[in-house]
């Protein structure tokens, strides 16, 4: 059971901090990572993280504005989004996986969340 939070409302230029909270297990062995869907589009990848947190993986559109970390001692998985665009817009999804960052950036995930929404106004 993963549940997102801290979307909002930001202007461009600004950041928020997403927060994915895991329960009902233990996701301390799990990559974890974060999709987005934006209005009329495919889901897209946006950042992994191995179990340990000493990989890391973006897609080219995030890289240098996100930053993904975890703290497994509170089962929980953080976006840091600074920088941010109107192109940011949508709804952000946290997952789950027992596979690596990279099977889990083409799109493979086990668990996912409900979502948080994140606009971007220009």
């Amino acid at each position: 059971h993963l549940v997102e939070s801290g979307g909002g409302l930001v202007q461009a230029g600004g950041s928020l901090r997403l927060s994915c909270a895991a329960s009902g297990r233990t996701f301390s062995s799990y990559a974890m990572g974060w999709f987005r869907q934006a209005p009329g589009k495919e889901r897209e990848f946006v950042a992994a993280i191995s179990w340990s947190g000493g990989s890391t993986y973006y897609a080219d559109s995030v890289k240098g504005r996100f930053t993904i970390s975890r703290d497994n001692a509170k089962n929980t998985v953080y976006l840091q989004m600074n920088s941010l665009k109107p192109e940011d817009t949508a709804v952000y999804y946290c997952a789950a996986d027992l596979g690596t960052i990279w099977t889990m950036a083409s799109g493979k995930f086990s668990y996912w969340g409900q979502g948080t929404r994140v606009t971007v106004s220009s």
